[in-house]
């Protein structure tokens, strides 16, 4: 929000409100329905730029309170919209406008005495009349001036003013509400009056201390009276002058020790104990500026980054005076309020350790310098391993309190940074998680406070660990708040110190929304920052001590691959310095250093060849004889410790599926050894048993099996340039082959993109039984019908070895040719029918969608090498089914084949032969619009897909899925499908020749899906509304219409002997819809709907009553005017869900009424 902008707003909402003229509103419901809440709840972030319009609001909602014909009900409202602009604005702003003469005393006190405490409909009135009356008590003048005459008659005395306030303050202390805040603010006004103080306070104390001793926080009750008395307490001692507080600290406090508030579970008692134990201590100790502390001076930014620029630096001596009060006794209480205080910053809620923590910064300010280095002492202690994160958040919030108070003297910077440098990288792991996010963050807070409090010649020293500590935490950290709260840390000690080298360049990449994105800040920002050397090594050390056995597997993986681009910075050190360290944590007990040093060792020795091969060197040349032999031995080592087994098996599978993908494409001298076979026993011993590891990790263990599966190879079985060893290629394609055949789902869907994976070489002459092999995986057969996922594999696996042998003619054992491709067209258009569900729902989804990918890279890879090999009958039965999937229910599935099919018609290098209606479809979907529909959008992609339906081509395909669509169960894709399909059908009303073909279509769909139950009720559903919607009221011209004879007859067949309700209520609809139709099918129909009305589900018979009912009153032709009130009467008075005997007669009277024969009875075979 611009501010002039937000500034001009509350003089437009003036007007708005009803607030321009000199008139108040005077109707409740107008000034509630102007939306007043909502304005101001848009000034929230920005609240002072309310402040030139507070008091014109004020005063106009005053005039309303003031005004005695106002109604109660709005004053109440009055008093909300108060509450409201205080709520935004804060009460200490808002209350200085409030009118506090000696007149308005009087006044405010009697609102207040009529208010009833335990309506809660008026809480906000009773809340903005406290704090009112709390401004009144501000004033100079005495409030016995005010009582005058006390004696109103003889033998009865009137309360005096000052009696009245502090009874009214006492009662609302104890209340539920927030009346209870607005009481405390008025006791410490109050009671802390020059008039008051002498004969009240030592009364409300000793009634405060017996509220706190009789309460309990185990009660309710108890809990809201000793918030409302610790409140006004603190707030007594905040206000009051210490020469008036002091007599009475020490009891205070005793009283509060005995109330034993750090037990309490209620987080708001423990934090209004610290405030009031620190107001207690400040109260104990006189009110002075410590002469010790430390002292800036100039802090402007601009002045800092003026000199920055000049190349100069700030010289200023250091303001450090001695202490003149050094032997000033301290009082007794001074220790217990300190203790208590260091108690509370490792509470475990950090708002009382955040109030602790500004306790102890301003304790400090107002003692001796000796005695203030022992509560720095006190305060490094919280920062102990023995220690919780609470106590190490809370040690960093009392640190940077201290600093920006200028308490923590240079002397002790270099304990002080030693253990905020820890606490920059705190993570403990708890169970599955871990803690230390806060104590992170508040570290990052210590580092912008330090950066505000001291010179730079201060920092300069410790300016190296600082800024190495603030980039790695803005880069490496996991959580989104400590890289954001780094960032800002750097960027202050950028502008501050001025000292931070290559600060504004970094800070230029690594700014708030830059470290927002995790990947980004490992893989990006990390390379740029490293390519300052000062960073370079820090960086690289830190991911190896901290992330790389970092608890969160994501991490891990991050790490390894930063690692992997940071080596390429600093080769030299990663390679004698890092790669030592990794491969003796190879071996280490821990799981997660096990893992993350693996997928290091990995990534690095990777980044290391790719230096090597720049200068076609070999990798040993970086990698010294001990490192490659230590490689070589990590999978021996964990095979030998029987570490592959058990809970940390698959990480360990998975990190030196890894470890063979890299070493292998980083070309190591491994050729021949046995290393090679320990290798690809774990890849088939992964694959074989995928079905046994969590189905979460499932797929990522699966691509690394197969990634490792296709470098080791092209690396290492390659006899001869483009030939491969044959007792290896016989072995491993037997025993590929072998296991598509395994019983197990997994293990098929493991070999077949093994299978798909292999380099070309290993395929050659074995093309033909690989293919059939990967066929007959993707062939669905009655005993691996559910094996979807196998199928899907398989279809992905064959269009991998497409790309991967490519094409070449007559060749079908090397390569796709004439001979062959017909085959593979075959297997794949044959899975674009694939409809398996279970119980994950449409998982002949994932089959579908590989078989289309795979279609459509196969089609592509053919019409840039031979397109004479895409025959015309394949590429229309390609774009027909691809159509189909475009028109269908699920949307992301929608959209990948829209994508699937936009691709194949704009494909123009060369085009695609034999596209059917190429020219039509380009206009209807022009290259231009490609970019701009979204297809998984039912309103954009459906009223484009239906108009496929006027090219005789796709009609069926196209028709066939949006009956799907249209009988689904989402109400958006529902809704524009059925749009879509009503707007074609408009259209084609005046062409009975389009009519007549739409309607053959949709009964040849029927006919071919009978009793398909996926399509036959969406198909029923869809007639009933395009009978419903007149779509076929031409027809009815005619009597006995052959697509009304063959969709009777249709019908029938589909429900007959049927039990499900769904397909029955259906039919039931389409029924009544066709006794529009004259001649013998409309009798056809109302027999069929006379059986219906004795079925066996008293559901059926009550809904076929119903609709037939309806459907009679519609159509009144249908029966003669004569018998229709009968006809009428007994279907609306049967009681059809009632006993069969009784429900056929009355059924069998209707038919004699319709003119329609009885049915008779069938006898069940076998009866006697």
């Amino acid at each position: 929000m611009r501010e002039g902008d937000a500034g001009n707003k509350p003089a437009a909402n003036k007007a708005r409100l009803g607030w321009g003229g000199q008139q108040p509103v005077r109707s409740v419901d107008a000034v509630d329905r102007a939306g007043w809440p909502v304005i101001m709840d848009k000034y929230q972030e920005q609240p002072h730029l309310l402040d030139p319009h507070l008091e014109w609001m004020m005063n106009l909602l005053l005039d309303i309170v003031q005004d005695q014909t106002s109604p109660a009900s709005l004053v109440h409202l009055a008093f909300k919209f108060l509450y409201i602009i205080t709520k935004v604005r804060g009460y200490k702003t808002f209350l200085r406008l409030f009118p506090h003469e000696v007149a308005d005393v009087e006044p405010v006190l009697d609102l207040v005495t009529i208010q009833n405490p335990k309506d809660h409909e008026a809480w906000e009135t009773r809340y903005m009349l406290l704090l009112w009356l709390s401004v009144t008590c501000l004033i100079p003048f005495d409030f016995s001036r005010l009582d005058g005459n006390l004696l109103t008659q003889p033998g009865q005395a009137r309360m005096s003013i000052m009696d009245r306030i502090l009874q009214i303050a006492e009662s609302y202390l104890i209340v539920s509400d927030k009346a209870r805040d607005a009481a405390a603010v008025l006791v410490s006004r109050f009671i802390t009056r020059p008039d008051v103080k002498q004969s009240k306070m030592a009364e409300f104390l000793d009634w405060s201390l017996c509220n706190l001793a009789r309460s309990s926080f185990q009660t309710m009750q108890g809990v809201i009276t000793m918030d409302g008395t610790l409140q006004a307490l603190a707030q007594i001692f905040k206000h009051g002058k210490r020469e008036d507080c002091l007599p009475y600290a020490a009891t205070v406090l005793r009283c509060l020790d005995g109330c034993r508030l750090p037990e309490s579970n209620q987080t708001l008692l423990r934090k209004l104990g610290v405030k009031l134990v620190q107001r207690l201590g400040l109260t104990f100790l006189k009110p002075k500026v410590a002469a010790w502390r430390y002292q800036r001076g100039c802090r402007s930014l601009a002045a800092n980054l003026q000199l920055l620029t000049q190349g100069q630096s700030e010289q200023k001596p250091l303001i450090l005076t001695e202490d003149d009060d050094e032997d000033d006794d301290v009082p007794e209480g001074v220790e217990r309020v300190i203790e208590q205080l260091l108690v509370g910053l490792k509470d475990k809620d950090t708002v009382v350790r955040w109030s602790a923590a500004k306790g102890i910064g301003r304790m400090a300010g107002r003692l001796p310098r000796a005695l203030a280095d022992d509560v720095v002492g006190s305060v490094l202690d919280c920062f102990s391993f023995q220690e919780t994160d609470k106590a190490w958040h809370g040690g960093c919030l009392a640190l940077a309190e201290l600093g920006r108070r200028g308490l923590l003297l240079p002397s002790r910077l270099v304990d002080v940074v030693a253990v905020i440098l820890k606490a920059l990288t705190y993570d403990e792991k708890r169970g599955a998680c871990s803690v230390g996010t806060n104590v992170r963050d508040a570290a990052c807070y210590v580092c912008w406070a330090f950066a505000r409090a001291y010179e730079p010649q201060e920092l300069k020293p410790f300016v190296t660990a600082i800024s190495s500590a603030l980039v790695i935490a803005a880069v490496f950290d996991r959580d989104i708040n400590c890289r954001r709260a780094a960032s800002a840390a750097f960027q202050e000690n950028v502008g501050r110190q001025g000292t931070f080298p290559h600060g504004i360049d970094i800070l230029t990449t690594a700014d708030y929304f830059a470290v927002g994105n995790r990947s980004n800040c490992f893989l990006v920002i990390s390379v740029f920052i490293a390519g300052f050397p000062e960073y370079t090594q820090p960086m690289i050390d830190h991911l190896v001590t901290m992330k790389i056995s970092h608890w969160d597997g994501v991490i891990r993986e991050l790490a390894a691959r930063a690692l992997h681009n940071l080596a390429q910075q600093a080769p030299e050190f990663s390679a004698t310095q890092v790669f030592p360290r990794l491969l003796s944590m190879t071996l280490s007990p821990d799981l997660h250093m096990r893992h993350g040093s693996i997928l290091a060792c990995a990534e690095v020795a990777y980044a290391l060849y790719k230096l090597a091969a720049q200068e076609n060197r070999p990798v040993t040349d970086h990698l010294d004889e001990q490192a490659v032999q230590g490689l070589k031995q990590i999978h021996q080592q964990l095979y030998d410790r029987q570490l592959y087994r058990g809970l940390g098996g698959q990480l360990m599978r998975q990190a030196v599926c890894v470890l063979i993908e890299k070493l292998s494409l980083s070309k190591m001298p491994f050729r021949g050894d046995t290393v090679i076979d320990g290798w690809q026993w774990l890849i088939n011993d992964t694959l074989r048993h995928l079905h046994l590891i969590s189905s979460h990790s499932r797929q990522q263990m699966k691509d690394a099996a197969v990634s490792a599966l296709a470098a080791l190879c092209s690396e290492y079985y390659m006899k001869e340039p483009g030939e491969a060893d044959p007792a290896i290629q016989e072995e491993l394609i037997t025993q590929y082959l072998a296991e598509l055949r395994n019983p197990e789902e997994m293990t098929r869907c493991g070999f077949s993109l093994a299978l798909g994976a292999l380099p070309g070489f290993l395929l050659k002459g074995r093309l033909q039984q690989v293919l059939t092999g990967l066929r007959a995986v993707t062939h669905t057969s009655p005993e691996d019908v559910s094996f979807a996922e196998s199928r899907r594999d398989g279809l992905k696996a064959i269009a991998r070895i497409c790309q991967t042998v490519g094409v070449k003619a007559g060749a079908p054992d090397e390569a796709v040719c004439g001979e062959n491709v017909s085959q593979i067209y075959c297997a794949l258009l044959g899975c674009m029918d694939d409809y398996t569900t279970d119980s994950r729902g449409d998982v002949g989804t994932w089959v579908r969608k590989a078989a289309m990918t795979s279609l459509m890279d196969l089609t592509l890879l053919l019409a840039r090498s031979q397109p004479e090999l895409i025959e015309a009958h394949t590429c229309e039965r390609i774009m027909c089914c691809v159509a189909q999937q475009a028109s269908e229910k699920i949307d992301r599935f929608r959209a990948h084949a829209a994508s699937v099919f936009l691709t194949l018609l704009h494909f123009d290098s060369p085009p695609i032969p034999h596209v059917p209606h190429r020219g039509e479809l380009e206009k209807l979907f022009p290259r231009s619009d490609v970019a701009s529909v979204n297809w998984s959008a039912p309103s954009q992609a459906f009223p484009r897909i239906t108009q496929l339906l006027g090219l005789p081509t796709y009609r069926y395909h196209v028709l066939l899925g949006l009956v799907v669509s249209l009988g689904g169960l989402t109400e958006s894709t529902i809704r524009h499908s059925t749009q879509s399909l009503f707007e074609y059908m408009k259209g084609i009303q005046s062409d009975p020749q389009a009519l007549g073909s739409f309607s053959g279509t949709l009964l040849q769909i029927f006919e071919d899906n009978l009793l398909n139950e996926r399509v036959s009720v969406p198909l029923l559903k869809t007639l009933d509304h395009v009978l419903t919607h007149g779509c076929f009221d031409i027809f009815t011209t005619e009597e006995d219409h052959p697509f009304a004879v063959k969709l009777l007859a249709l019908c029938k067949k589909e429900i007959k002997n049927s039990k499900d309700i769904q397909k029955l209520l259906s039919g039931i609809a389409v029924f009544c819809e066709m006794v529009q139709f004259p001649g013998d099918v409309r009798r056809q129909a109302l027999l069929q709907l006379c059986l219906l009305l004795c079925h066996r589900f008293p559901l059926i018979r009550k809904t076929t009553a119903s609709q037939v009912y309806e459907t009679l009153l519609t159509y009144s032709d249908v029966v003669g005017a004569d018998v229709l009130d009968e006809v009428v009467t007994v279907l609306s008075d049967t009681a059809w869900d009632a006993e069969l005997a009784v429900v056929r007669e009355q059924r069998n009277r209707l038919c004699d009424l319709l003119g329609v024969p009885r049915p008779q009875l069938v006898p069940q075979p076998g009866a006697c």
